[in-house]
């Protein structure tokens, strides 16, 4: 057995987003440890600067770091974008960040090629998507659009309804003259109105799209590499999950706890982040 494995997994985003992909990571991997590291007190991250999305990331790994995981998940799609290949050169254990994953499924599953992709406008700028699916796909049609509204409507929890299917179908609306097969989720925010996103581009496209989550297909992912390096735990019984966070903003536990689909109230943990990457001035 890898003397490492009995370690907990650290999974790191800026709010709650990645606690969708936290979520996904306890039905795969039912017996691991998880730590949750969210950084509340600078959340967002989408307005920030490249740069200073890396420090705040590489920061944060270090705080996981400090518990002794034997793996890091960057449960963002902006941190992932910025900062994952800084994290990959920095730590000495698998980093996974939520980008690749999903598009080598995507990839693989579209039929023809042409893949819608929605998340933020932070992420739809950074072209990390478009990227990696037309390394991964040379012949692919890559059709993204920025849904800015769609991160407060999951985390007031309105992921039905009325005014979520006005919003999608003027996002969406584009779409509907393109052969667009397969769709990316590509905010961890979006699995929680999977349903309505399913729908409104059903009606749109007149037609039915496959639509692919980056928190479980980051899963998918975490699970086949802890396998392939002998880092499973060897434990059986459930695994714990501990939540720390920068800040603990008014509301935080409810929207929490919708995200990860079971109460954090007694779980949640306040932490300082050092920034100890922080570029000198004067």
């Amino acid at each position: 057995m890898n003397p490492q494995a009995q370690r907990p997994i650290g999974v790191f985003d800026s709010g709650v987003g990645g606690l969708t992909v936290m979520r996904a990571l306890v039905e795969a991997l039912p017996h691991e440890d998880l730590l949750y590291l969210g950084d509340t007190a600078r959340v967002p991250y989408g307005n920030r600067g490249a740069e200073t999305i890396r420090r705040y990331a590489l920061n944060a790994a270090r705080q996981l770091v400090g518990h002794n995981i034997k793996a890091l998940v960057v449960a963002c799609n902006t941190a992932t974008a910025y900062a994952l290949p800084a994290l990959q050169d920095a730590l000495e254990i698998p980093v996974f960040g939520v980008v690749d994953p999903v598009a080598t499924l995507a990839a693989r599953r579209s039929a023809g090629g042409h893949i819608a992709m929605i998340g933020t406008r932070a992420t739809v700028r950074s072209n990390s998507y478009t990227r990696a699916l037309m390394n991964l796909r040379p012949d692919a049609h890559v059709h993204p659009i920025a849904c800015p509204l769609l991160v407060p409507l999951a985390e007031e929890g309105w992921t039905e309804g009325p005014v979520v299917e006005q919003v999608l179908r003027h996002y969406l609306e584009p779409l509907a003259s393109t052969p667009v097969d397969t769709m990316i989720l590509g905010c961890t925010h979006y699995p929680l109105l999977h349903d309505a996103i399913a729908s409104v581009a059903a009606e749109v496209m007149r037609r039915p799209l496959e639509l692919l989550d980056s928190a479980s297909a980051t899963a998918t992912a975490l699970r086949e590499t802890l396998a392939a390096l002998s880092l499973h735990t060897p434990s059986t019984d459930p695994g714990s999950h501990r939540f720390l966070l920068t800040d603990l903003p008014e509301g935080f536990v409810e929207t929490a706890s919708r995200f990860f689909g079971q109460s954090v109230a007694e779980r949640c943990e306040h932490v300082d982040i050092i920034d100890s990457f922080a570029t000198p001035h004067g």
